[in-house]
């Protein structure tokens, strides 16, 4: 199994073209991704988080911790921890309002290498926050891995001006073909998804 097969599998990343989802924002989106269901099967928890430390690996081989996006990415950047025999720890939304306050959980001195775990990138915005906190608190935040990425053009945007490097698992495109071919969406269908991914606030993918 492939990680883009498992997400379509567990229903973490859900496509409904014909009855779209409404985001917070009042976009109507063909997609949606839950990531969180991941952890509650067993079979593709597995196959993503050995995913995440291999790309840890291979990509930033000189990394020393692993930084979770709070609150999703935080189990996923454990586990993978874990496989690589890793310290880890998780950064807030904020700073707490009790106690030592902090924002960033877990030992981090000045000067260490980071990579951020993070579970989905869209925007990238919440994502790049967290990689400011850290550089904030002396880090050398060497990148990010993420399990799926929308690919959006602000996020890319984004990301590239925040001088950050991301390492998604598995990308929009790549889910497409993989729901395409296991039938989860005719190709026609495919179309729409991929219209509305070039300007997700212009509703007219609807109706391609």
């Amino acid at each position: 199994m492939n990680i883009a097969e498992g997400l379509l599998k567990i229903k973490a990343v859900f496509l409904s073209p014909e009855k779209p989802f409404t985001w917070a924002s009042g976009i109507k989106s063909p997609i949606y991704c839950d990531n969180r269901l991941i952890l509650t099967s067993p079979e593709v928890r597995k196959i993503v988080e050995e995913g995440i430390a291999r790309t840890v690996k291979e990509k930033f081989p000189e990394a020393e911790v692993l930084m979770g996006t709070s609150t999703a990415g935080i189990a996923h950047a454990a586990i993978a921890a874990w496989i690589l025999d890793m310290p880890m720890g998780y950064v807030r939304g904020g700073n707490k309002d009790h106690g030592r306050e902090n924002r960033i959980e877990g030992r981090l001195e000045k000067g260490q290498k980071v990579v951020v775990i993070e579970d989905l990138i869209s925007t990238a915005g919440s994502c790049i926050e967290v990689v400011e906190a850290l550089r904030e608190a002396g880090a050398d935040v060497l990148g990010v891995v993420s399990i799926f990425t929308y690919g959006m053009k602000k996020g890319l945007e984004r990301l590239k001006e925040a001088n950050v490097v991301n390492y998604s698992l598995c990308d929009f495109d790549t889910l497409c073909k993989e729901a395409v071919k296991e039938k989860y969406i005719t190709e026609q269908e495919e179309k729409k998804l991929k219209k509305f991914m070039t300007n997700p606030s212009d509703p007219s993918w609807m109706e391609a």
